[in-house]
């Protein structure tokens, strides 16, 4: 799954990078999701899958902060260009004949920055915190990797601040990204239900479909794990929905967003036959 879900990204990005066709806003921000779906699994699958083969569980302290850094900075920056791209298509469905004076590479670029800024202020600001307590014994984290809730609840030290922010700023760089990703698509909805072609309709709701289907299982997953952190559930569950949005969805992503892709489909055909004619 870990080398599907790296080549198939890493496919994405190299056929963007070849087919000018595809050189437009909704592929640029696409091939930074790819990347960014690779450095999120990344982060974790790797170490996982040395644990599973030397059976040596333990992660040095610095490492472990590392990962935390990474982990919720690539999570953030998938929130963000999702929101991103849902904007994209807002605009190009609902505003055609506006969308390349809208969708100006000046606006592109300043999306793109700041979603990696706005994460990687987001990540740190967690990680210090994270950074300033103290873990008093050897210490077990119940999950496949360091989880910052997780590392929270083994701490010996006051943790009030950390659940705050947990609880403060974790929820709002899930909600207003999602928010926008609905708002988006519901005004893309009131536009296809004016379109009088019944195959046009269906196209689009299909198309809707499949991305609002990964949608939900990534961030309905990410909600369940962090919303139920301080409640009584098991770890198996929260475990479970962690492999569902750091494994599942990005291995899918290649898939929904851009194989089943018209465009994209052509570009990799494009690509296969370039590849034959210089092997003959």
């Amino acid at each position: 799954m870990y080398l599907t879900t790296v080549l198939g990204n890493l496919l994405i990005i190299l056929l963007i990078r070849l087919d000018p066709r595809l050189h437009t806003p909704m592929y640029f921000f696409l091939s930074h999701l790819a990347l960014s779906d690779i450095s999120f699994s990344s982060v974790t699958i790797p170490k996982m899958l040395k644990n599973m083969q030397t059976q040596d569980q333990s992660i040095p302290y610095a490492g472990c902060i590392t990962q935390t850094y990474f982990f919720m900075f690539f999570g953030c920056i998938d929130n963000l260009l999702l929101a991103v791209m849902a904007y994209d298509r807002y605009v190009a469905i609902c505003h055609p004949l506006h969308y390349a004076i809208i969708m100006r590479e000046e606006l592109c670029l300043c999306l793109l920055a700041g979603s990696w800024l706005f994460s990687c202020a987001a990540a740190l600001t967690h990680t210090l915190l994270l950074a300033q307590l103290s873990f008093c014994a050897d210490n077990i984290i119940p999950h496949f990797f360091c989880d910052l809730a997780a590392l929270v609840k083994l701490s010996c030290s006051d943790t009030s601040l950390n659940e705050l922010l947990i609880f403060t700023l974790g929820p709002a760089v899930v909600i207003f990204p999602l928010s926008g990703i609905l708002v988006s698509y519901g005004h893309i909805g009131l536009s296809i239900l004016k379109v009088p072609s019944m195959k046009g309709i269906c196209k689009a709701l299909s198309t809707c479909g499949s991305h609002l289907s990964v949608v939900s299982l990534f961030y309905g997953t990410m909600m369940a794990v962090y919303f139920s952190s301080s409640s009584g559930q098991s770890h198996d569950k929260d475990i479970i929905a962690s492999v569902m949005y750091t494994v599942v969805t990005p291995m899918l992503n290649p898939f929904i967003y851009s194989l089943r892709n018209r465009d994209m489909t052509l570009a990799l055909g494009l690509v296969f036959r370039k590849s034959n004619i210089l092997a003959k």
